[in-house]
């Protein structure tokens, strides 16, 4: 194993030093011009160095990193020679598939307890007052003992919050009905568009992704993503989640000689779309604290601009493809994008970056000192890996010889808060029966009517008001154990 990961060729040879793959990077460039090439070559040289690799597939293109690449290729072949690279290897590496659908992959799936009321309020677009109430509802089954797994237990918490307003509110505070039916509403949209297969045990066991072979390879974990992407803030908020729990589950590590994983977030740009001030300093923390833990992430995205100021400036190996500047907009992109880099006196880095061919970009890459190197004009080495994607048939392969198979697939539905729910709502049912005899045996007395045919008769003002008083409570009660059953229903 080398301590650097060959990139490509300019002036010189560009290689990224392992020591420093956990200060992070960049990947950036315009559709088409060979960045998923290029994360496809770091991926599978930090899985032969031994360091584990998570990756989301927006467009299923790197799932051919499970297979090796064809060494008659002819356009790899002159690259190769181009560059005169001469030590690529034509292999797969080790992969693991995942999909929160469970259709691609392994299912990916986390509790709502672990996804917390912050990530989830994000999750569901949910407005201050709708968080807050969430917070609320978080707490509330926390002070009771109540596991919050799978979304029904959430709809049976907040079912649970609303009907217990008055009596919480002197604790907790103010609890609007109108508030938790618009949290139901999203719930439920949520449940209709398929995701709430997310949520739910057995959860993801952070320690499947920092997984070594025995020949000392790291394995690429794939999230496939085609379908996930649809939904942006899903996406965003899943890849946010398990950045968050590399950092709160990981021990501090200091200066490593190579990572414990490398983490690639492609599509960077939305994580933070529309994302509020706090969620933007809470991804700031993590960038910045979880390099110690020994995680380096790589932000992939159109431009550099996607990503925020403060991010953007820890990210210290940088690949930049060509970007276009048809208006005024970009050109200004291209020149902040050019003045990231440490100039080379060889060329103008702004009229380079627009420029450059497919499998051509900029790179600077942190020195022995620690320093960005000097940005340098560079031929991309093409992966030893297959270009594409696997057919379903290599994917079902690799999945049946994974070494999670069998782990994940069977869901558990373990008494949480629902179930103890229900059983509170159904220790209700005797007196909801009682109620309902006694509205059935109350007796109809029937008078003659002053003819030879029969009526009923009228009732007296005070016997009206007593059936009304029953009828009143009974439904009510019925209610209350419906809503309980099917722990869905909303008042």
């Amino acid at each position: 194993m080398t301590d650097t990961l060959y990139i490509g060729k300019g002036e010189q040879d560009q290689a990224l030093r392992l020591n420093y793959a956990n200060r992070h990077g960049l990947i950036a460039g315009a559709t088409g011009t060979g960045k998923t090439v290029t994360l496809q070559r770091l991926a599978e040289g930090f899985a032969r160095a031994g360091v584990p690799v998570f990756v989301a597939d927006v467009k299923g293109d790197l799932s051919g990193l499970s297979q090796a690449g064809v060494a008659t290729n002819t356009r790899v072949q002159e690259r190769l020679a181009k560059i005169g690279y001469n030590d690529l290897h034509f292999a797969a590496a080790p992969t693991v598939f995942w999909d929160v659908f469970g259709k691609l992959g392994h299912p990916v799936r986390v509790t709502v307890s672990e996804m917390g009321p912050v990530l989830l309020g994000r999750l569901l677009d949910l407005s201050d007052a709708q968080e807050g109430v969430l917070t609320l509802t978080f707490k509330v089954a926390d002070d009771r003992g109540l596991l919050l797994l799978d979304l029904k237990d959430l709809q049976a918490m907040l079912q649970e919050v609303a009907a217990s307003a008055d009596t919480l509110q002197t604790t907790y505070g103010n609890i609007s009905s109108a508030t938790i039916g618009g949290i139901q509403r999203r719930l439920l949209q949520f449940e209709q568009e398929g995701i709430a297969k997310l949520f739910g045990e057995p959860a993801l066991n952070i320690q499947d992704l920092l997984r070594v072979g025995q020949d000392g390879q790291g394995y690429i974990n794939i999230l496939a993503a085609e379908t996930l992407i649809n939904s942006g803030k899903v996406y965003a908020t899943l890849l946010l989640w398990l950045l968050s729990e590399l950092y709160e589950t990981l021990p501090e590590a200091g200066d490593l000689p190579k990572p414990k994983l490398v983490f690639f977030f492609d599509e960077a740009h939305l994580l933070f779309n529309d994302a509020p001030k706090a969620l933007v300093d809470k991804v700031e923390q993590v960038v910045r604290l979880i390099r110690s833990k020994g995680v380096g992430i790589y932000f992939v995205t159109q431009n550099p601009a996607d990503i925020p100021d403060d991010i953007l400036g820890q990210l210290g190996n940088r690949v930049q493809h060509a970007l276009r500047a048809f208006t005024p907009k970009d050109q200004k992109a291209v020149r902040a994008a050019a003045e990231s880099f440490r100039p080379n006196p060889a060329f103008k880095t702004e009229e380079v970056i627009t420029t450059l061919g497919v499998g051509e970009a900029l790179v600077s890459l942190l020195d022995s000192s620690g320093t960005p190197g000097i940005v340098d004009r560079t031929l991309i080495c093409p992966p030893g890996s297959q270009i594409g994607a696997v057919s379903i048939q290599q994917r079902q392969q690799i999945l049946q010889q994974s070494p999670v198979t069998g782990v994940y697939e069977r869901q558990i539905d373990r008494e949480s808060a629902y179930e103890k729910l229900t059983q509170k709502v159904a220790a209700q049912q005797p007196q909801a029966v009682v109620v309902a005899q006694q509205q059935q045996e109350m007796p109809q007395k029937r008078v003659a009517s002053g003819g030879s045919g029969g009526g009923y008769q009228r009732q007296s003002a005070s016997e009206a008001m007593v059936k009304s008083v029953i009828r009143t409570v009974g439904n009510e009660v019925g209610r209350q154990l419906i809503r309980g059953l099917l722990g869905a229903l909303r008042k």
